[in-house]
């Protein structure tokens, strides 16, 4: 399988460079050259595959002519060894048509784990041998940086800096990275949004003065290999529901577009998906984007959703790309538009391409309700990102016979003080993160100004030069 970037100006590459490079040097993120597919009945032959298994499978024509079926699955069952349920990313049912994907088993206790445990692998493999290192730069809202860090931290050749916006993340969250004091790992809290620190991490990939020093990758979801493993969970839960036999619905709080992208992807490789709801808090781009055609950028809200708190989604690239025939110049032209205006318009004949999707927005009452009512009437504490997408579930008019699964993208102990408000039970931090609480922090706080955090990353990188 090679690999072509969405704006069709970078020579295309195999699954190991993408996986090392992160984003295309023309910008623009690198995408399968066509999205492989699996009959009903190949489908059907993976129903109680263990998950490892079942990865290896759905991963096999992506890393094709990178890894084998036997190394793919060696690394899977590497990365998924250390979560704390035997089925990784379990179903629990709320009603007759309602259910809840948990995918915050993994060691940092969200749905970031279940990707980037394998990307940590995947590096580790792909650079065994070699005299190359990795500088990994990335942006997180909250969740990818911990479970980014915790995927590379100690490992050889590589090492991490990872931005965050300085006191808009809940306290677990900041925790979770900068107390990983590994001579690696590098956390920098910047004065500004995701949306600023995203904003840099790209930029970086087009410096040739520190991408050229350094040998840069990415960990957020620019990187195809994340977005690769996020796939699986789709067909996991599917399978279990009767597919592909019978449609299944999910609903995704949506804040980069990648994950619900996974599952755009899953129905394009043949899986039987009725509908992905995108679900948003007040940070609304993507709900105005796919049901009125407006996607323009607005200011960013602190919320109590923070890994949603986005105005800029990444992975949107990829739906457009996809959705205007797969033209790397068009899709080229519309991208430089919105950098340099910062909005764009859907028309209704692209919107129309993009069926598949439901968009909802959710505020801070109708999240904090549905905490409170899923504790009533379920007696379940979830956590408010996934508040948001059952909210949105329960508002889908569809089909009795339709199973309807909302992604449980986060553990409820990470946003403890916002779970207690809404429901007044405070969720323990589950033993396996043990004494959060207790350990040093190490973090630096820089401008939220491109300079100042480039030039720091250049200063402090440990590893070789190209």
């Amino acid at each position: 399988m090679e690999y072509i970037s969405t704006r069709g100006n970078s020579p295309a590459l195999n699954f190991a460079d993408v996986t090392l490079a992160g984003l295309a040097p023309d910008g623009g993120l690198f995408v399968p050259e066509h999205w492989p597919r699996f009959s009903s009945d190949e489908i059907a032959a993976m129903r109680g595959l263990p998950y490892a298994q079942l990865a290896a499978k759905i991963m096999a024509p992506f890393v094709a002519g990178s890894l084998s079926e036997a190394e793919t699955l060696e690394l899977c069952e590497a990365a998924y060894g250390s979560f704390s349920h035997k089925g990784v990313t379990p179903l629990v049912q709320l009603d007759q048509q309602q259910w809840i994907l948990e995918l915050f088993h993994g060691p940092t206790l969200a749905f970031k784990d279940v990707a980037l445990q394998l990307v940590g692998h995947l590096f580790e493999k792909f650079l065994s041998g070699s005299e190359k290192s990795l500088t990994i730069v990335g942006a997180t809202s909250g969740d990818t940086g911990s479970a980014a860090i915790d995927a590379v931290a100690g490992r050889e050749n590589v090492e991490i800096f990872m931005l965050h916006p300085h006191g808009r993340i809940s306290d677990v969250q900041r925790r979770q990275m900068t107390t990983i004091l590994a001579p690696n790992v590098r956390n920098i809290a910047i004065e500004g949004s995701f949306d600023d620190a995203q904003a840099m991490i790209k930029r970086m990939f087009s410096d040739s003065e520190i991408n050229g020093p350094l040998q840069l990758s990415a960990v957020n979801s620019i990187n195809w290999a994340r977005l690769m493993a996020q796939i699986v969970y789709y067909f996991y839960a599917a399978l279990q529901l009767g597919g592909p036999e019978k449609k299944i619905a999910f609903s995704v709080p949506t804040g980069n577009f990648g994950d619900v992208f996974a599952g755009y992807v899953a129905a394009q490789m043949g899986l039987p998906i009725e509908r992905l709801v995108v679900a948003t808090n007040v940070n609304d781009i993507l709900f105005r984007a796919l049901s009125k055609g407006d996607y323009s950028v607005g200011n960013v809200y602190p919320t109590a959703s923070p890994s949603m708190d986005i105005q800029v989604s990444s992975n949107f690239e990829r739906l457009l790309f996809d959705l205007e025939g797969r033209d790397g110049s068009t899709t080229g032209a519309r991208m430089k538009w919105f950098e340099q205006m910062g909005k764009m318009v859907l028309s209704s004949d692209l919107r129309r391409n993009a069926s598949i999707f439901t968009a909802a927005r959710v505020d801070e009452d109708e999240m904090a309700r549905t905490m409170n009512m899923t504790h009533q009437n379920y007696d379940m504490i979830i956590d408010p990102h996934t508040a948001i997408g059952l909210h949105a579930a329960q508002q889908q008019d569809l089909p009795s016979d339709i199973a309807m699964v909302t992604l449980a993208t986060a553990h409820p102990a990470k946003f403890r003080d916002i779970v207690e408000q809404a429901t007044g039970q405070r969720p323990a931090l589950p033993s396996r993160i043990g004494n959060l609480f207790e350990r040093e922090e190490r973090y630096d706080v820089l401008p939220g100004d491109y300079e100042s955090v480039s030039q720091f990353i250049l200063n402090n990188a440990r590893n070789g030069r190209k």
